[in-house]
């Protein structure tokens, strides 16, 4: 008995340290994306302690930044709301296929909701579905949300100390976005995903663009269920 229990720690241990390196990749681009939230909060005059709060009740990194601006307006908590749901709409589509049926505790469950951000989902998505253990999936988003909160810390630190007109922080965000599409589209080679997704954004563009992403996402997803749809009959009609 007692070896086990020794033999399922160890490979526990195994796949948090598969876990951590797994995140690494994403992780360097967390942390100056960290910093930079860090520095624009305290130059935006929130006192340091902010900083945690938000990444920890709000943990989203594109509604972070747009809440600094969002609670200096004075913006009302119902628009806030659907401001928030708007930007973080994407994650809806996220749930249907992270793995996180591979958690068994339902207090882990309901933090891998939580926590369910672009860069975990992005770690997650590339290794084959089914291979992840909930061990790892949930050493992925805890060390995401690490490397997010950390740095963020650190950020206020600089932010009082660095001078206020250095421009370029803001596209941290924007080259993380385009390192994990790279990192996805290295995992599947499939050329039609973003010359369609592409394309969509540019048709949100002209006929929506207020809510080019809700728009782009919605179409790209009914396009991804009618191509599924297709394949599998397709697949139906060859059988003999």
């Amino acid at each position: 008995m007692g070896g086990g229990r020794r033999h399922v720690s160890r490979e526990t241990w195994q796949e948090i340290r598969s876990g951590i390196a797994d995140t690494w990749t994403v992780g360097l681009g967390l942390i100056p994306l960290g910093l930079a939230f860090g520095m624009l909060m305290v130059q935006s005059g929130y006192a340091w302690w902010w900083t945690p709060i938000f990444s920890i009740v709000i943990y989203a990194g594109s509604m972070e930044f747009l809440a600094i601006s969002l609670v200096g307006a004075g913006i009302g908590p119902f628009s806030a709301a659907v401001t928030g749901f708007m930007v973080n709409f994407r994650h809806l589509f996220y749930g249907l296929t992270f793995p996180r049926e591979a958690i068994r505790s339902k207090a882990g469950q309901a933090y891998s909701t939580y926590a369910l951000t672009d860069e975990s989902y992005a770690v997650a998505s590339a290794h084959p579905p089914g291979s992840l253990s909930g061990a790892r999936v949930l050493t992925i988003q805890v060390f995401c949300q690490l490397l997010w909160v950390i740095p963020g810390i650190l950020g206020v630190l600089l932010g009082q100390i660095i001078p206020p007109n250095i421009q370029g922080m803001d596209y941290a965000l924007t080259a993380l976005f385009i390192v994990l599409a790279w990192e996805s589209f290295q995992n599947n080679k499939d050329f039609s995903l973003p010359l369609i997704s592409g394309a969509l954004a540019i048709l949100a563009a002209f006929i929506a663009p207020g809510q080019l992403l809700m728009v782009a996402l919605l179409l790209y997803f009914l396009i991804l269920i009618l191509r599924f749809r297709w394949d599998e009959d397709r697949a139906v009609r060859r059988q003999p």
